[in-house]
């Protein structure tokens, strides 16, 4: 995910384009580990791995939502 570090170099319109399709990954990741776990999937490894992958996007969403949204101190 290095192409999603340094979020201080993109538009405003390309970080809120960019947390729609992370959101989408994540939500896409989610149904495929709930269908495979429902499946009873034989594979720990491969869930275990989509579950990373969706942490990851996890924190990609967050880093962006904290750049589009400041901490405002009242």
């Amino acid at each position: 995910m290095n192409a999603y570090r340094d979020l201080s170099m993109k538009s405003e319109e390309v970080l809120r384009v960019e947390l729609e399709e992370f959101r989408r990954q994540h939500r896409d990741l989610d149904e495929a580990i709930c269908a495979l776990e429902e499946k009873g999937a034989r594979d720990p490894l491969t869930i275990k791995r989509l579950k990373q992958q969706k942490l990851r996007l996890k924190d990609v969403i967050a880093r962006i939502e904290d750049r589009l949204i400041p901490d405002i101190i009242a």
